[in-house]
């Protein structure tokens, strides 16, 4: 895994009506998980297009979406809304998931990463 490229995490995606959860992160609690697939689904079903929640290679957590050129009913106003209220909303969750991924994939110092706080 190059350290260079985001990670995709999980994604939804409205026209194959398909949920994706990278299995490299199967460590990540059944709970976590359940709430990535609900946040990403719900997400397609409002907005439409594709939807990713993603690492950057420094561990923070981004959200990507994306349509189809061909796509009018994908709504841009509302999808960068909804963006803005998952992070507000589950900050939490996305500053314990790039824990995570510090300390488990790139092998940060979990006491220093503590230390930082």
């Amino acid at each position: 895994m190059c350290k260079e490229e985001k990670v995709v995490l999980c994604g939804a995606n409205a026209y194959d009506k398909k949920y994706y959860f990278n299995e490299t992160f199967k460590g990540i609690p059944d709970s976590i998980k359940d709430e990535l697939h609900i946040i990403c689904v719900l997400f397609t079903e409002e907005v439409g297009g594709i939807f990713t929640i993603e690492f950057e290679r420094d561990g923070s957590v981004s959200m990507r979406t994306e349509y189809a050129e061909d796509d009018f009913l994908y709504d841009e106003v509302s999808s960068g809304l909804l963006v803005g209220e998952i992070r507000r909303k589950r900050q939490e969750l996305f500053e314990s998931l790039s824990l995570y991924y510090r300390v488990f994939v790139l092998h940060e110092d979990a006491g220093q990463l503590f230390d930082e706080e």
